[in-house]
């Protein structure tokens, strides 16, 4: 199998188990390769335009997504089921560029990164799905957000426009927000959320800094300046303003300096 053969086998995988396994077996074929000196092919492949899903969780317009109370159990069930799915699609987003750009001529490092943030958002996953099943519960057991795609679907055409929205803007607001998750499983004495949110948070940073790596290589190449560039791609495709606070520390180790983000949380 050549790379995007690989990444449109997860896609095409509905349930998470199955979908991760499967992404955890291939990274580990695709490094073993690397390090052999046989680095699998890339290849060519169509990838669907939305990701194979299971049939839980329902999948329901954000504004009608029930909000989470998370001073109680049930709230603390509802917040790491939030995470889940965030995770599950990660696992697809980074599937996905692989093979959606594959006629784009990339450096190998850039296939590295995104097999291992693909990888990672497995490991994510599973380890929200083992706190749930902890807590008694299981993912599919409450309604989620059917938004998360939207960001692929609209930048379907746009190499830079992806990078840009989905780990420069939306993984970026992971950094932003997971502290103050971290901070509610542990007032909890959630031990294992605790464990797996910060296993999480740590590894944010680095799908982010691929993000911005990989936007500043293609500005580079096209002789564009990154920071206009980024405000007219973030503009066209991610609805509304970005919203403070902001992981300032996080953000600048992930490569996004201040004035990447501060002026797109004015509306034009």
């Amino acid at each position: 199998m050549t790379l995007c053969d690989m990444a449109v086998d997860v896609l095409t995988t509905a349930d998470g188990r199955a979908k991760t396994a499967k992404s955890r077996d291939y990274a580990r074929q695709w490094f073993a390769a690397r390090e052999a000196g046989t680095a699998l092919e890339i290849g060519a492949a169509t990838p669907p335009l939305r990701p194979s899903r299971p049939d839980a969780p329902e999948l329901l317009d954000p504004r009608d997504v029930p909000k989470r109370k998370p001073g109680s159990p049930q709230g603390r069930i509802a917040l790491l089921h939030a995470v889940a799915h965030i995770e599950l699609n990660a696992v697809d987003l980074h599937w996905d560029i692989i093979p959606r750009f594959a006629q784009i001529k990339m450096p190998m490092g850039f296939y590295d990164d995104w097999v291992k943030a693909a990888d990672e958002e497995s490991k994510h996953f599973n380890l929200m799905c083992d706190c749930l099943e902890e807590m008694g519960s299981y993912y599919g057991a409450l309604p989620a957000h059917a938004g998360m795609w939207r960001a692929a679907e609209d930048t379907v055409d746009d190499f830079m426009g992806r990078l840009a929205v989905v780990p420069m803007v939306l993984e970026a607001r992971g950094l932003d927000v997971t502290p103050g998750m971290i901070e509610i499983f542990r007032k909890a004495d959630a031990n294992s959320a605790v464990t797996a949110l910060e296993t999480i948070y740590a590894e944010e940073v680095g799908h982010v800094a691929y993000g911005s790596k990989w936007f500043h290589f293609l500005c580079g190449r096209h002789e564009e300046d990154p920071k206009d560039a980024f405000h007219s791609l973030v503009r066209r495709y991610f609805k509304g303003a970005l919203k403070p606070p902001f992981n300032e520390e996080k953000r600048a180790e992930a490569g996004l300096p201040p004035d990447f983000y501060w002026p797109l949380t004015e509306t034009l």
